[in-house]
């Protein structure tokens, strides 16, 4: 493993610790400072989101920082870290609107921790057969986050209290930015002059043609097309599977036992985002995403119709498994097809929408909880996962990397911009 990716992940790393603490310490900061989770809710749904609003905007801003490297992913960063310490001081002690206000400016940051974070590894690791690897450890940065923050801020909380507790993502989030600084992102090559002995001034096309130009590519390429709207789809039940989780443990005599799912399934997916870095060539991303859906999809089917809590467990541990290399298969995808000048605009979209998909399907499962059993409720979210998985059907399963499928709109023969090789 390169150093760059060393520390790239290490990066990834403390700012998605940052970010998947937030939901725990917020309700716990609230439930100390005023003595009802309400307020925690209202702020957490400040923080979430500006992500789907933000996403085309930041993706675009980056693009054009691009020949400062890393440089606006350091800002973002570290507008993140500042945001989470503003709502750690002002929760519960300033008016609702100034927190909301906090919250809702560190929300606009959180497309770059984690679609425009994933978009720098493309130039980290410009050799096509080690982006494979480095894809896949960029997804078990995801899971392991997703594992250890809510547990480390529940620990933070509980020896020192919630403040404390949300300090330390706020110092996690600032460890990033700072690690950031290290990354060492090749810049695109410059621009060409119209005639020998005369270079011409760069051009930028106006801001609300970049923001477009991100959409176009998504929807123009039949490989991101079909990527994004499988995964959303998908995340509409990946975003109903925690409430859905608690009731069905609960309704089969394990109260408390949905955070066992929830962890099993967490787990599950970080061995097989580390089981994907292993990973030999032969299987095409498009074909192992839609595997992994259809996986994902059988197993919680099966935990939604099994009796035994036991089996219930080790299929929702089964649904991990074949979710960690979906996430892989789903960057690597971004990676290889998004054309260079509108990748992190690829990435910070497809990010964005699959955070709203989730906060739909959150609120679509809380809305139909008292009209569904849980088994039927659980067996919905499932079928989203393989109805996701149809939406792959027919997709060309192979574009060599470096070819780029299609150029971007804004990659005409004048403005385009390459990445140096290796």
């Amino acid at each position: 493993m390169g150093r760059g990716l060393r520390g790239y992940l290490a990066t990834a790393t403390c700012a998605r610790l940052a970010d998947d603490g937030m939901a725990v310490s917020v309700t716990l900061l609230a439930l100390h400072r005023t003595g009802s989770a309400a307020q925690g809710a209202a702020v957490l749904a400040a923080w979430m989101a500006p992500h789907a609003v933000a996403a085309p905007l930041t993706g675009a801003l980056a693009a054009r920082a691009r020949g400062a490297g890393a440089a606006f992913h350091v800002a973002a960063l570290g507008v993140f870290a500042a945001a989470i310490a503003g709502v750690a001081l002002t929760l519960g002690r300033a008016p609702v609107p100034v927190v909301l206000a906090v919250a809702a400016l560190g929300g606009c940051c959180g497309p770059m921790v984690t679609g425009g974070l994933s978009s720098l590894l493309a130039g980290l690791v410009p050799d096509s057969g080690a982006r494979a690897r480095a894809y896949a450890l960029d997804a078990a940065t995801y899971n392991a986050a997703g594992i250890a923050a809510p547990a480390a801020v529940t620990t933070t909380a509980g020896v020192w209290g919630a403040g404390p507790a949300m300090a330390t993502l706020a110092v996690s989030a600032a460890g990033a930015a700072g690690l950031a600084t290290t990354l060492r992102v090749p810049r695109p090559a410059a621009r060409r002059a119209d005639r020998p002995g005369r270079r011409r001034s760069p051009s930028r096309s106006p801001l609300w043609e970049e923001l477009l130009g991100g959409l176009r590519v998504l929807w123009r390429i039949p490989a991101l097309r079909g990527i994004t709207a499988a995964t959303s789809l998908a995340f509409v039940g990946v975003g109903g599977l925690a409430p859905a989780a608690v009731v069905l443990a609960d309704e089969r005599g394990y109260p408390g036992g949905g955070g066992l799912l929830l962890t099993v399934l967490a787990a599950g997916a970080l061995v097989g985002a580390l089981g994907a870095a292993r990973r030999g060539p032969g299987l095409s991303d498009v074909r192992l995403a839609g595997i992994c859906l259809v996986g994902t999809g059988a197993a919680l089917l099966g935990a939604a119709t099994a009796g035994p809590h036991p089996l219930c467990v080790a299929l929702f541990a089964l649904a991990g498994l074949f979710d960690g290399p979906l996430l892989a298969a789903t960057l690597r995808i971004r990676a290889d097809h998004a054309p260079p000048a509108v990748r992190t605009q690829v990435f910070t979209l497809g990010a964005g929408l699959k955070t709203t998909a989730a906060s739909a399907g959150a609120a679509l499962t809380a809305a139909s909880a008292s009209a569904l059993s849980p088994a039927q409720l659980l067996a919905g979210l499932a079928a989203l996962q393989l109805a996701g998985a149809t939406l792959l059907y027919g997709i060309p399963h192979s574009v060599h990397p470096e070819e780029g499928p299609e150029k971007g709109p804004e990659e005409g023969p004048e403005q385009r911009t390459e990445e140096p090789g290796p």
